[in-house]
């Protein structure tokens, strides 16, 4: 019966067939890198436990809104701001404490580590209140990105966080991917050490960012 059905296929038909079997063998190369990056550090199968020096995963991922957020240079960010590079996120007030001032020194410093794919990785500050104390800001944290919270945009954006109310108040410094997902966080004390090897893993598997 196979074989009739073979006879009666037109070229047409055969012509067709073959064209979608080369689309979705050429749709498997592209992806499949993709989808083994993502299981890799989505999923239990990538955590990286085993030190306590590492981040904690959120399981699941959490997209962040795309929102426009005001600037401390009075303009307004993107919606996209959070997209297409490795972000490294710390939420608290625009007068930034000690606290505020050595999580922004250690993201400094483990972007710097990653050498030649620094460039993958953005630092954004978001901040309540007012921002941001010159020259501090100016001389010590150029190419910081400073968006405020304080708006209907920000209060949406922080809502996706672990206990929102307390996110812009714990130290902690976030980790979001180039696709808008919240997936790390490491705790105000985490060594810059285990952020770096995290990082350089990070980069190593993803084909985005």
């Amino acid at each position: 019966m196979n074989t009739t059905s073979r006879e009666n296929s037109s070229p047409g038909d055969v012509q067709r067939t073959r064209s979608r079997r080369t689309l979705l063998l050429l749709a498997a190369i592209f992806l499949l890198p993709v989808a083994v990056s993502f299981y890799l550090y989505y999923s239990a199968a990538w955590r990286p436990g085993g030190q306590v020096n590492r981040g904690e995963l959120l399981s699941p991922p959490r997209l962040l809104p795309a929102v426009s957020l005001p600037t401390s240079a009075g303009i307004d960010a993107p919606s996209e701001f959070l997209r297409g590079k490795w972000s490294l996120v710390y939420a608290g007030a625009g007068t930034c404490d000690t606290g505020c001032r050595e999580a922004l020194y250690k993201s400094r410093q483990v972007r710097l580590a990653l050498n030649e794919k620094m460039d993958r990785v953005q630092r954004v500050f978001l901040f309540t209140g007012s921002c941001c104390e010159q020259p501090y800001f100016g001389d010590e944290q150029a190419g910081l990105i400073a968006a405020s919270l304080d708006s209907p945009g920000g209060r949406q954006l922080l809502q996706l966080f672990p206990d929102p109310q307390g996110a812009a108040v714990s130290g902690r410094l976030w980790l979001v991917d180039p696709l808008g997902n919240l997936m790390m966080s490491y705790p105000a004390d985490a060594p810059a050490k285990g952020m770096i090897s995290d990082l350089k893993r990070l980069l190593k598997l993803s084909h985005i960012g």
